[in-house]
């Protein structure tokens, strides 16, 4: 990967590539991926749309990542969480410059948290028909 220091388009696809990979490989992530996914070249699309949103403000992302997961939380535990940020920390050192592979973390910190806020400390939102497309 290119060691320019920026983020960019390409970047962050080469690190949601990689990642996902090992995520559908590794014996803990990958059965709740691999129940939860349908398909995977439009989820890294999608998840590439998402990165794009969060690090380049490209509006891409149009999904609501809250529902999407609230309707796998019987699945998800907090454990999952830890692992989920291991790889992710892993697979952007590995493929960007610090400071790059640091923006990249900070931002899944946020997200992991915030995720695990709704999934664990909140009630379960009323199931209304527009979240099922998120």
């Amino acid at each position: 990967m290119e060691q320019s220091g920026a983020i960019n388009e390409l970047s962050i696809r080469h690190v949601i590539e990689l990642f996902y990979a090992r995520v559908r490989a590794d014996a803990e992530l990958g059965p709740i991926f691999a129940a939860a996914i349908e398909n995977w070249p439009e989820h890294l699309d999608k998840l590439t749309d998402f990165w794009s949103s969060v690090l380049l403000a490209s509006g891409r992302y149009k999904g609501r990542p809250v529902p999407a997961h609230l309707r796998h939380r019987d699945r998800i535990a907090r454990s999952h969480f830890s692992r989920w940020l291991a790889l992710w920390r892993l697979t952007t050192s590995e493929c960007l410059p610090p400071a790059a592979a640091a923006a990249m973390q900070a931002s899944a910190d946020r997200i992991a948290l915030s995720l695990q806020h709704m999934l664990f400390e909140f009630p379960t939102p009323i199931d209304r028909p527009d979240d099922r497309a998120a």
